[in-house]
């Protein structure tokens, strides 16, 4: 994968995708982090693709502008935390914890955001397996190990051996919408599609999931947002 600059006040780069199934030229502007990228039959020229980005400047431009800056984790900051922001404080302890104002984290600042981070991901965890664990009982289907990752495009995974995977990112969401990915995936211990067979077992195991799936599409990219680097 290549890449494209426009030129202007400022530059903006542009990533360039080679596709064999794409049919004609297709521009996209990424909610989570701001990337565009062009994705170009395999035959076409890059010259017709900067003609096509020419062309589509202005569109390009302005829904760079509409996507909100990437976070960065630092003292005096705030991180997203069960659908609250808590501040990010220094403190005298070996390990980050939640304190009455916030998260009190060791006061090494070069290791703030990993120690933050390591935090988010063991709440992450003992909240996913215990949701699991509920939802896989309700259901009497046993579900094989689970993982947590970085994911971009799905917030959990059910494979066909039974095996979960979420996004630790979803401990930053409120309670209830972490409750909904466990139960949606574990749903799928039973039925492997999005049928209506799927959604009402959902439905059973979680009644409130369309609010849940709502918040996930107006909110759940600011949660990508969040920089620990």
């Amino acid at each position: 994968m290549g890449c494209l600059i426009l030129d202007g006040n400022p530059p903006v780069e542009v990533l360039l995708r080679r596709s064999s199934r794409a049919r004609r030229l297709s521009l996209r502007v990424s909610r989570l982090d701001g990337r565009a990228t062009l994705t170009l039959p395999t035959r076409v020229p890059e010259r017709e693709g900067m003609a096509f980005l020419k062309d589509r400047e202005a569109w390009l431009r302005k829904h760079l502008a509409e996507v909100a800056p990437e976070v960065a984790v630092q003292i005096g900051g705030t991180v997203p935390f069960r659908g609250q922001e808590l501040r990010v404080m220094a403190g005298d302890v070996r390990r980050a914890r939640v304190g009455p104002e916030g998260l009190i984290v060791p006061d090494e600042p070069a290791k703030v955001a990993a120690r933050v981070k390591a935090f988010l991901k063991l709440q992450a965890r003992d909240g996913l397996v215990a949701a699991s664990e509920k939802y896989a009982a309700a259901l009497g289907r046993p579900y094989g190990r689970i993982t947590l990752r970085d994911t971009r495009s799905r917030w959990g995974s059910c494979s066909s051996a039974g095996d979960l995977m979420y996004s630790w990112r979803l401990i930053m969401a409120p309670p209830a919408v972490l409750e909904y990915v466990a139960a949606h995936e574990v749903a799928h211990l039973q039925h492997m599609d999005h049928s209506s067979r799927f959604w009402g077992v959902v439905e059973d195991l979680f009644p409130d999931h369309k609010a849940c799936r709502v918040w996930l599409k107006n909110h759940g990219s600011a949660l990508h947002r969040v920089r620990f680097d």
